[in-house]
């Protein structure tokens, strides 16, 4: 019986019967030449990212290059474990931190276009907790000056951080010491979190300038609230299913912690050396930390180049559409034309959609570059853009603390663009 089972099983699958779910292949390569890209321009590229491994700045390296759909270029460099000896490879899973804002903001638009929230809703709505948060305005940690807030925090404030949230490291005495003493990375659970952060007061008044920090957090909890459902399962079936990212998710199983690669950093002697301690409460092991919508997320390199082609194509993905496409013009759009200061600061070439930078000016950046470019970075020197106007997608990932130390994020954009000669 268990043989004729079998027999029948597999011609069911030969006729299509029975459709087995296969993993999602990673997009469809081209030469680059035939994508409008210079062989020898994409190679002084290569050489750039291989002398800082040479020169031990970074233990290893990915890039991945995309255009109209298809992979142009991907290449792989050093080590994902450099005491171990273990190559960086194309399915090396690495923490993409604050690269997991976008995921998660995408996963709020899609409660957005379902109508179930509006980003004029004060997430106290959802939230209860964050009913009445003060704004301190000066003091000391266990005596700090603290005001009412003149106006609920809405969730486009968290979409474009501009709540008043902060991270430790971002916000001044004395909010700084008050969430090193809540520490509310390493909360447990989402709930627990929220319960933290919402005895602290806010940096300044919701709507009045951007400042960095755990808003995408809350936003998680708003999808587990509006779903009904944890948010990594919520995630797992809006966005990773769909797309095909089979190697995305807030740990990682037990099977594929091999591929997980290491953090680094440059130890006193200047050599690199593994982090101790993941900061921000990213850790692979599964109920360790809470799911993290603002940096918890780890990925792979084509999981990740998936969902940047999903947004990069107005949505949709493999016949699957995941966001409408007036959705993807509202999020890749500058929403901080409401604040006296319309940009990131520093030139005023970049200005913040709803999860991410968005271009404004190419002269003022002094980049090479196009209006409209979208994307954002990840603490572990990690960064992704895509550009409508080309139709590409860049892509590189390094596990090396702190951020961006060796500044390779620009040489890297540079000669990506300068390999752009069709």
């Amino acid at each position: 019986m268990k043989r004729i089972f079998i027999l029948v099983t597999v011609v069911a699958l030969q006729v299509g019967f029975l459709s087995p779910a296969l993993p999602a292949q990673p997009l469809p390569a081209a030469r680059p030449v035939s994508l409008g890209f210079s062989p020898q321009r994409l190679e002084r590229l290569h050489a750039m990212v291989q002398e800082y491994i040479d020169q031990g700045k970074h233990a290893g390296a990915i890039t991945l290059i995309a255009r109209d759909g298809r992979i142009a270029d991907a290449k792989t460099y050093g080590w994902r474990d450099l005491e171990g000896r273990t190559p960086m490879t194309r399915d090396t899973i690495v923490r993409v931190y604050s690269m997991s804002k976008v995921i998660t903001s995408a996963a709020v638009l899609q409660l957005v276009e379902e109508a179930r929230v509006s980003l004029d809703d004060p997430i106290s709505r959802y939230i209860l907790e964050f009913k009445d948060l003060k704004v301190c305005t000066g003091g000391t940690p266990d005596a700090p000056v603290l005001e009412n807030a003149k106006r609920p925090i809405a969730i486009k404030h968290l979409l474009t951080h501009t709540a008043g949230f902060a991270y430790e490291f971002s916000a001044k005495e004395p909010v700084k010491t008050l969430y090193q003493r809540a520490d509310v990375l390493e909360a447990p659970t989402l709930k627990d979190f929220i319960e933290r952060l919402a005895k602290l007061p806010l940096v300044q008044q919701p709507g009045e300038a951007f400042f960095y920090g755990v808003n995408t957090d809350v936003l998680g909890y708003l999808v587990e609230v509006v779903t009904g459902k944890p948010l990594e399962v919520a995630m797992q079936e809006r966005l990773f299913d769909p797309l095909g990212m089979k190697d995305t998710g807030f740990d990682v199983p037990a099977e594929k912690m091999p591929r997980l690669a290491k953090l680094y950093e440059n130890g006193p002697d200047g050599k690199l050396r593994p982090v101790a301690k993941p900061p921000y409460g990213s850790y692979p092991e599964k109920g360790r930390s809470f799911p993290s919508g603002g940096g918890g997320l780890f990925s792979t390199a084509d999981d990740y180049l998936r969902f940047a082609q999903m947004l990069l194509n107005g949505g949709k993905l493999d016949g699957k559409q995941i966001l409408g496409r007036k959705t993807v013009e509202l999020m890749t759009a500058n929403h901080l034309t409401f604040l006296e200061k319309p940009n990131l600061g520093g030139n005023g070439s970049e200005g913040f959609g709803l999860g991410g930078s968005v271009r404004l000016d190419v002269a003022s950046g002094n980049t090479l570059s196009s209006v409209g470019e979208f994307g954002w970075n990840g603490a572990a020197t990690t960064t992704f853009r895509i550009d409508p106007k080309e139709k590409t997608v860049a892509l590189l990932f390094t596990q090396h603390l702190p951020y961006n130390q060796h500044g390779i994020f620009a040489k890297f954009y540079t000669l990506f663009y300068a390999s752009l000669v069709d």
